[in-house]
């Protein structure tokens, strides 16, 4: 059963799983380290912030007494630019940003090189100290002078109120306020002859042009005079009324019109009265018939015929004599009758005709001559229209001409007014600039809050250059951020821990057990175990980067962090250039020569060797529950009996007997015996130390692990500084408040 566990072979390495992953972290900072970083380095800043105080404090005093400044100002005001019409009342506006514009303007005018110049060159600046301090030479003095004066002149344009405001800094408070004055008065006169010279040269073309449009004129109304006499019209001037030959061409044709109807009517009267010759006789004549004296006495004579036989007819009977004398008499009366009223109705139809007839003829002889008079009246007309044309041309140039004449009259006028007015030059004067009383520079109200700022920003500035140069691993943050690699453990200094501080590190777990350094052995053991929780991971190998990172630390107190657990725990010491294992745990005090005799010749190098069995090389460490394989001699070959089976088998062997089995192997990047060792065991254990382990150097020995395909369970974090602002500032406090409320508790 014995040989049959030797044999088992290890798990095949690729197919557990390598434990978490911690997610990529970004490396930018954040708002908390950026806080944390200015707590590490407060007193830093603190101290800078101080120096720049007294610095700007120191600076204030010196150029107050050494080389103080004065500032003399004045104001110039600015009127409106828009144009002012003298003759009118108020003053001509323009929009808020035009005028601040024209402001604008005015400032680079005075700031002009020319005007400077000539400010250089006049008698008053050259008696002055400040311009006397540029040397004697004349043309360089100038230049100087002017390069100075640039610096210390200003001009400034009021955005809300009229005004630009002429400023200058030396060092007399009197030739500042001269500077100034000699400036604003040298503009606002040269401003004024330039205004009023203009004003002049505008007045002068303007005469000119009021003498060619008169002349012009003048020509115009002669052209206006030949049209006249031309054409014989003399009422061409344009007025409300119509013209002559126009109101009689329209009476001429209102009468045409009015006797063509006249004639339409009376053809078609004659028309008419030649229908009723030829039929029936109308109700007209017929009425007229009727009215005839002759027509009335045969009607009155048939009348009584009719009477008279009817009273006959009554007595004599219709076959009497009488009665048929009577009848013929009636009948004769009849005949006559039709035929006197066919008589009148033949002469009365004939005249009808014959007198529309003539009417007819008569008018339309009236229409042809008044048609000879209209024609002739339509040719007037034309040439009455022609004339008007003509002279309307001529009349609109002679307006025209007469228009621009007063124009340029008013505008002459507007020119004179404008040319002794005050106000053309758009600048006035306000008045001398006050002699300064105060320095303007140096203010300690500038120096003092300047120091102040510019320490505390270089402190903050050097703060954070110590943070980017220090290439340490020296926070889980770092861990996460650069190497990616889980994070078991922070074991901070022991320095920082009271408990711990004067107590042998490779013990501290047994020797300082209510320590917080032994509390992180402890915490790192459980987040081991949970993160091979899956896997039942049971062998373990130690390593670090470099030799002092602390990583026999790591393993010791690893072990006896699961022998307190009641864990059965071999500890091997693989580092055969600098082992430690042996002065750690020393079987006792009183050993004799002998006993060391054996404990150099024993170890893991010879029994990997061949030398002796696993019975020689294991040793009680005087911990219940740890046992320790001592490196033993220094072989030739220690990477050909790292790579051997005697390595594997051992692992393989003492699995079954013990529950952990710790490994403390050499640096990675110092011999290459790791990458084998980690092969043989479930996970690999790195050991950052916060003090010593660089990124660059950490990075390379995850890298060359993860090469060799070893299975990184994680890192500790090795001698981690309490720093202000870090991991462990609290983390202390309250681990102590803690201990000392279990403990009165326990008492």
């Amino acid at each position: 059963m014995e040989q049959h566990r030797q044999n088992q072979r290890m798990p095949n390495r690729r197919d557990r799983p390598t434990g978490p992953r911690q997610p990529e972290t970004n490396n930018a900072l954040t708002p908390k380290d950026i806080i944390a970083i200015l707590r590490r380095h407060v007193w830093l800043i603190i101290s800078l912030t101080i120096i720049g105080f007294m610095i700007g404090g120191v600076s204030w005093f010196l150029l107050l007494r050494y080389s103080p400044k004065y500032s003399a100002s004045t104001f110039i005001k600015v009127l409106s630019p828009a144009e002012k019409d003298p003759t009118a009342f108020g003053r001509g506006m323009a929009t808020k940003d035009v005028q601040f514009g024209y402001r604008q303007s005015i400032a680079q005018l005075i700031r002009r090189p020319s005007n400077l110049s000539a400010l250089l060159k006049r008698d008053k600046i050259q008696d002055t100290k400040w311009f006397k301090q540029f040397g004697e030479i004349k043309d360089k003095r100038l230049g100087k002078a002017l390069k100075d004066l640039k610096k210390r002149f200003g001009v400034f344009a009021d955005r809300d109120a009229e005004f630009v405001v002429v400023s200058m800094s030396c060092g007399d408070a009197k030739e500042a306020a001269l500077i100034v004055n000699e400036m604003a008065k040298m503009f606002i006169a040269t401003q004024g002859t330039t205004k009023r010279k203009e004003v002049a040269e505008k007045l002068a073309r303007f005469n000119e042009q009021l003498a060619r449009l008169e002349a012009n004129l003048s020509a115009a109304e002669r052209a206006m005079d030949e049209v006249r006499k031309r054409w014989g019209f003399m009422d061409l001037e344009e007025g409300s009324f119509e013209s002559t030959t126009t109101i009689t061409l329209n009476r001429l044709e209102l009468e045409q019109n009015e006797l063509f109807l006249e004639i339409s009517e009376i053809a078609a009267t004659v028309e008419r009265f030649e229908e009723q010759v030829a039929g029936p006789i109308p109700t007209q004549v017929s009425q007229q018939i009727e009215r005839d004296p002759i027509m009335l006495n045969l009607g009155q004579q048939l009348s009584a015929m009719e009477a008279r036989l009817a009273g006959s007819l009554t007595k004599l009977g219709e076959n009497h004599r009488v009665i048929r004398e009577l009848q013929e008499q009636k009948k004769a009366i009849e005949q006559e009758r039709e035929l006197r009223r066919i008589e009148i109705s033949e002469r009365t139809r004939q005249a009808n005709l014959n007198n529309a007839k003539d009417r007819l003829t008569i008018l339309q002889d009236k229409y042809e001559q008044l048609e000879i008079i209209r024609k002739e009246a339509e040719a007037t007309k034309r040439d009455y229209d022609l004339a008007i044309v003509q002279y309307k041309q001529r009349l609109a140039i002679r307006d025209e001409r007469k228009e621009r004449l007063n124009e340029i009259k008013r505008s002459i006028e507007k020119l004179k007014i404008m040319h002794d007015d005050p106000e053309t030059p758009k600048v006035q004067f306000v008045g001398d600039a006050p002699v300064p009383l105060e320095v303007s520079s140096p203010k300690w109200q500038v120096f003092f809050p300047g120091g102040i700022f510019l320490g505390f920003m270089i402190g903050v500035g050097i703060s954070f250059l110590i943070e980017l140069l220090n290439d340490l691993v020296r926070t889980p943050r770092d861990v996460g951020r650069f190497l990616h690699v889980p994070l078991l453990g922070v074991i901070p200094d022991a320095d920082d821990d009271d408990n711990a501080y004067d107590v042998d590190q490779f013990q501290v777990l047994r020797l300082a057990p209510y320590s917080f350094v032994s509390e992180s052995y402890r915490r790192f053991r459980t987040n081991l175990k949970l993160s091979n929780a899956e896997t039942n991971a049971k062998a373990f190998l130690i390593s670090s980067a470099a030799a002092g990172d602390g990583r026999t630390t790591v393993a010791v107190n690893l072990a006896m962090a699961f022998v307190t657990e009641n864990k059965k725990v071999l500890l091997i010491d693989a580092n055969f250039w600098k082992p430690n294992l042996h002065t750690i745990f020393k079987e006792n005090d009183s050993q004799d020569a002998e006993t060391e005799q054996y404990e150099s010749e024993f170890g893991l190098s010879t029994l990997l060797a061949g030398l002796c069995g696993y019975q020689e090389v294991i040793r009680p460490s005087g911990t219940e529950g740890l046992d320790i394989i001592d490196a033993g001699l220094l072989p030739v070959n220690p990477a050909e009996l790292i790579s051997g089976p005697q390595m594997e088998q051992l692992i393989k062997h003492q699995r079954q007997i013990y529950d952990y089995i710790i490994i403390d192997a050499p640096p990675v990047l110092l011999v290459g015996d790791v990458k084998t060792l980690a092969k043989y065991v479930d996970s690999t254990i790195l050991v950052f130390n916060a003090a010593t382990t660089r990124r660059g150097i950490a990075i390379r020995m995850v890298g060359e692990l993860r090469t060799a395909d070893a299975n990184i369970a994680g890192c500790v974090l090795m001698a981690v500084k309490a720093m202000k602002g870090g991991y462990f500032a609290e983390q202390f406090k309250l681990y102590n408040e803690l201990q000392k409320a279990q403990m009165a508790h326990s008492v």
